[in-house]
């Protein structure tokens, strides 16, 4: 049973509004890379899109990027209870109870608009993401490959869209998902040796790497398909960077 935290002098943090506190809860400022995930993989796809099809795939995979972010807060709590007492469930915004509910009910979403893309493989894929997002926020504390899951998440996404899309993973589209792999592999070691540190470095680095998986995108994009895609790639950079000044990405 958790330590009530007014207890042995501990300090009662103040409530955020519920809506900040969801928006925190789901890391809601990483979003847009999602969607210039979803943008590279269908442009690479060799498959026809359209503006629906494009929404459709990016309201699909941001619910099981949200469905993660949530997860993973639930199954760290009680490790947050002790070290991130300001996220959203210790700190008694979101009840443990209400965090699985929106796990659940994200992942039901994310899985239920795929039934209308072109090709309900990508169905299939998408429970190889899922199982992959509960592995990774399960076992990610205690495995020091867990850097390879969450990399494995972030490639999975283009190889839902590309199957949703085409029914199959044109090389292209596996070409920029191993690209966004090894960004995400470095990314996650820099995060694990930026925590270890006793003094924070003199610059935000996290949030700019994290932006820096649109600009991936949009590098991707101007070398594949046309240059002008790097502007998507630009956009997404700097979406997320304005979102991270409200709400913390990482």
């Amino acid at each position: 049973m958790a330590e009530d935290p007014s207890a042995a002098g501990a300090v009662v943090l103040p409530r955020h509004s519920r809506f900040r506190a969801y928006l925190t809860l789901c890391r809601v400022s990483n979003l847009p890379t999602v969607w210039t995930n979803v943008l590279a993989a269908s442009l690479l796809s060799g498959a026809p899109l359209s503006c629906r099809l494009f929404l459709l795939l990016a309201f699909s995979l941001s619910c099981f990027y949200l469905a993660g972010m949530v997860l993973n807060d639930l199954c760290d709590c009680e490790h947050d209870r002790m070290f991130r007492p300001s996220r959203p469930i210790p700190r008694g915004d979101v009840s443990e109870r209400a965090a699985l509910t929106l796990t659940v009910a994200l992942s039901c979403a994310g899985l239920g608009a795929l039934v209308f893309a072109p090709d309900l493989r990508g169905g299939l894929a998408a429970l190889c993401l899922l199982a992959v997002i509960i592995a990774y926020d399960h076992h990610h504390k205690e495995n020091p490959f867990s850097v390879l899951l969450m990399a494995g998440c972030r490639f999975l996404v283009f190889v839902v869209a590309g199957f949703a899309l085409a029914g199959k993973v044109a090389e292209a589209v596996l070409l920029a998902g191993g690209a966004q792999f090894f960004y995400v592999v470095a990314l996650s070691v820099f995060a694990r040796y930026d925590n270890s540190r006793e003094t924070p470095l003199p610059f935000p680095a996290m949030p700019l790497l994290l932006a820096g998986i649109s600009l991936l995108d949009g590098v991707m994009l101007m070398l594949l398909v046309e240059p002008v895609w790097l502007l998507a790639g630009l956009s997404g950079f700097f979406l997320t960077l304005a979102g991270q000044r409200f709400v913390r990405g990482d």
